[in-house]
């Protein structure tokens, strides 16, 4: 059996498209300075550096935010407390939710700023004759990856309601995520919106749906149209970072052919 490994996971890199706080800094470190660095921190003599070798190469993250790139957010990142326990850290977060059967809901029909919602889910599944079972990884697709790298990143896109959300942790799934820069409405509109309304509960309602129910999204996947709408498996494997609010995650997507 042949396995296809399909990448959801968008490039670390500097981008001066990125807003200030998304700039990825990177400073790398060329094989023939740790030359020099070895002979001289090491006293390695020059007679015993091997012949054939200028070095190895080094690199070293100078900025990078936890949510700036490809990541999964904890339920620590939503509020202290879920469901009145303490909220879990992203090293706190059982590997076996990280990975299991995926589902992708195609919502790219949603024009920006107009959230996704119950019927949204339930019609695309229902096209595609899914069922949602207990421990799926739900990927909501929206086509917003194609802004990555562009102010438009940001300031665009659909988002999860609250009542869809929640819709989709009463399923049984615990992990669920996204192909835009956030998982609720645009940040700037919400607040927007919020004025308007005169609604202390608007802002953030997506998010906020995690201190009563305990779940985790993933945000700013990519390329989730390479996919189909079932039959592979996901794997989201956080890093390790203690009390981390979130952590960047190599996103893959499993075929077996």
């Amino acid at each position: 059996m042949k396995t296809t490994i399909i990448d959801l996971s968008k490039p670390i890199q500097y981008n001066a498209g990125d807003p200030w706080f998304m700039r990825v800094k990177i400073k790398h470190k060329a094989h023939r300075k740790s030359h020099w660095l070895i002979r001289l921190a090491l006293n390695l003599p020059f007679r015993l550096f091997p012949k054939n070798w200028t070095g190895w190469a080094d690199d070293t993250i100078k900025n990078m935010g936890l949510h700036a790139t490809t990541h999964i957010d904890a339920p620590w990142h939503y509020g202290p407390e879920v469901e009145g326990k303490p909220a879990k850290t992203i090293d706190q977060i059982p590997l076996e939710w990280c990975y299991g059967d995926g589902i992708v809901i195609d919502c790219s029909h949603k024009e920006d700023f107009i959230a996704i919602t119950i019927e949204d889910l339930k019609r695309d599944l229902d096209k595609n004759g899914i069922t949602i079972q207990e421990g799926n990884i739900v990927l909501i697709r929206t086509g917003r990856d194609q802004l990555m790298g562009s102010p438009d990143f940001v300031e665009k896109g659909t988002g999860m309601s609250k009542e869809a959300t929640e819709w989709l942790i009463d399923q049984g799934v615990k992990v669920m995520g996204i192909d835009q820069w956030g998982w609720d409405l645009p940040l700037k509109f919400m607040a927007k919106k919020a004025k308007e309304l005169n609604d202390p509960e608007y802002f953030w309602e997506g998010h906020r749906v995690g201190i009563e129910k305990e779940y985790l999204h993933i945000e700013q996947l990519t390329n989730l149209k390479a996919l189909p709408s079932s039959g592979f498996r996901v794997c989201v494997f956080p890093l390790k970072i203690v009390g981390g609010s979130a952590a960047p995650a190599r996103v893959v997507a499993m075929i077996n052919e």
